[in-house]
């Protein structure tokens, strides 16, 4: 008998990625159409035009990835567009009710945006393993990045809500530069980690069955506490500190293997935490409108009538254009989900969670298959910002936790979040792509160069 391993072979399967990309798609028209019908009595206007237009770009979408990216996972991009077109079929659906407003053009033309970037990073990143290059350089940008709005004069007040300076403007333009941190930070943590793993993992005082991790390496996780703590404080956006350091404490634990760094970032969460709660305000409001909302209803007003409005929704929920989602305040952005819910009902909330599950799943399952410790740790941090991002915010709109600052990913009226997600996927592809092909193919991983002629090397002699 052979005890040679199985080798897994993987097809490229970008039909079945265009016939998915196709139902995806028919997800936000339909929410379109039937919005129209039930609030105005009859279809929309400009249904034909709006319809060629998204799916063109999804089709271009997939041209980039059958071209650049053809062995790619052929199930999360579906799942990115369907997403995507419920998000901008809600924004729609809320621009309908009084006053009326355009928000999803704006939202339309962000998406265009996020899908050329996600094209122009399929093909400008030839390897992403060049990335690995500059892990202290990405790591100092992330971390300006997430303290930008600290910086007097970039902070947006126009656009702080509810005590969170998340936002900075520059040049009359405001967006939220976290979101573009969380993308430069996980590159750097996956840069680090991979070229450290082996010291994290055998370095340190040992006593009994216990390693103590040395001050050094201890070095960076103390640093990224510290940001998180600083976000707290003078952002007021624990969501986006618990992000970041959820994202490095569990990228540590794949890095090792070892349960002490979980233990050492739990303990550091929960010293932030109390702090937080005794010296910040902002976090005891949070934590009053989770556990006792209806005690000020003045306060947590916003919370209730997502409460109410869910509860209406029921188990199938009111329909497209039937509910009243428009009263709870920011329902096209932080309370996307609240709106669905009531719509869509409880039914139509898990179907969405459901498919970000399934973008988590595939995920994790290209840091399986890549071949290269980086882009195993890349891939599980892009991974898991999706699943902790999604847990966070729709745990808070359904009071499961307390109430976070953060975006629902392809859901939420913003253009920042949007376009940074898309250039998620992206990098995901790219892995998936890698990790896919077979090794004639890896051995060449640049398509341009298989028409290239064929040089002849001399062997070289002992």
């Amino acid at each position: 008998m052979s005890t040679e391993t199985p080798v897994v072979v993987y097809r490229k399967r970008r039909g079945t990625e265009l016939a998915l990309i196709i139902v995806a798609s028919l997800f936000g028209i339909g929410g379109f159409v039937i919005t129209t019908i039930n609030m105005h009595g009859g279809l929309p206007a400009g249904l034909i035009g709006v319809s060629l237009g998204w799916l063109a770009l999804c089709v271009i979408a997939h041209l980039a990835v059958r071209i650049r990216a053809p062995y790619a996972d052929p199930v999360i991009l579906p799942c990115v567009i369907a997403l995507n077109g419920l998000g901008l079929a809600m924004i729609y659906r809320l621009d309908q009710d009084p006053p009326a407003s355009t928000l999803v053009n704006g939202q339309l033309m962000w998406t265009a945006l996020g899908v050329l970037l996600f094209v122009g990073v399929l093909f400008a990143v030839r390897d992403y393993r060049n990335l690995q290059r500059y892990p202290y350089v990405l790591f100092l940008l992330g971390l300006v990045l997430l303290l930008m709005p600290l910086v007097p004069g970039l902070a947006s007040k126009a656009n702080a809500l509810n005590g969170s300076q998340i936002w900075v403007s520059v040049a009359g333009m405001s967006f939220q530069p976290a979101e573009v941190a969380k993308i430069v930070l996980t590159l750097a943590f996956a840069s680090y980690l991979a070229d450290h793993r082996d010291l994290l993992q055998l370095a340190g005082l040992t006593i009994g069955r216990v390693r103590i991790p040395r001050g050094r390496d201890l070095l960076p996780i103390m640093v990224m506490w510290a940001a998180a703590v600083a976000v707290i404080v003078f952002e007021n956006d624990y969501g986006t500190a618990l992000l970041f350091f959820g994202l490095f404490v569990m990228m540590l634990y794949v890095a090792t293997s070892q349960i002490r760094w979980v233990v050492i970032g739990g303990v550091l969460f929960l010293i932030a935490a109390v702090f937080a709660f005794n010296f910040v305000g902002h976090v005891q409001v949070r934590f009053d409108s989770w556990l006792h909302p209806f005690n000020n209803p003045e306060q947590n007003g916003q919370v209730i009538s997502a409460q109410y409005g869910m509860a209406w929704g029921g188990l199938f929920g009111r329909g497209w254009g039937l509910g009243r989602p428009s009263l709870v305040p920011l329902a096209q952005s932080d309370f996307i989900a609240s709106a669905i819910g009531e719509e869509l009902g409880l039914t139509g909330l898990m179907a969405l969670i459901l498919i970000y599950g399934l973008i988590v799943a595939r995920g994790l399952r290209a840091a399986l298959t890549s071949s290269d410790v980086f882009g195993k740790l890349l891939a599980g941090g892009l991974s898991f910002t999706f699943a902790l991002q999604v847990f966070a915010i729709i745990g808070g709109v359904t009071r499961l936790l307390p109430l976070t600052g953060l975006t629902t990913p392809f859901l939420s009226q913003g253009g920042t979040s949007l376009v940074a997600n898309w250039v998620i996927v992206a990098a995901l592809m790219q892995i998936s792509h890698a990790g896919r092909r077979p090794a004639a193919a890896a051995s060449n991983p640049d398509p341009d160069m298989e028409s290239a002629p064929t040089a002849m090397i001399g062997r070289v002699e002992p």
